[in-house]
């Protein structure tokens, strides 16, 4: 699916998704990875969502975003506790949704000039 998207100057925004995808800025990525406003991580190490830790998300804290959206896919997973607790204890927001939502909440929060990351988990498709 395409998104129709304003003018969003030198921001990261998404474009589109679909299976096996998404698109930033009308680039295609078949890899798990973060977009933040300013910069995009591709190869993110964690290779799905049942092993997501804080240790994947290091890299990502330390650039201190005011809020993470972490797309889950074409489905809702919701993380483990310690993880939603190490984040908490950052004064972090975190949002979980699946990859539909979170593309559009983060094209809408980071033209607010809010400080947000999508860690992405794009799911591989057969076929």
């Amino acid at each position: 699916m395409k998104l129709h998207l304003t003018d969003f100057s030198d921001l990261n925004a998404f474009t589109g998704y679909g299976p096996g995808y998404v698109e930033v800025n009308r680039m295609q990525y078949t890899c798990n990875l973060i977009v933040l406003p300013d910069q995009i991580i591709q190869n993110w190490p964690v290779r799905n969502f049942d092993q997501l830790t804080i240790q994947h998300l290091e890299d990502l804290l330390s650039m201190r975003p005011e809020i993470i959206l972490i797309g889950t896919g074409t489905t809702f997973k919701f993380p483990d506790r310690p993880l939603l607790k190490d984040i908490a204890a950052r004064a972090i927001s975190l949002e979980v949704m699946d990859t539909q939502a979170t593309c559009r909440t983060y094209n809408i929060l980071s033209t607010e000039g809010r400080r947000v990351a999508a860690a992405m988990f794009v799911e591989i498709t057969s076929g």
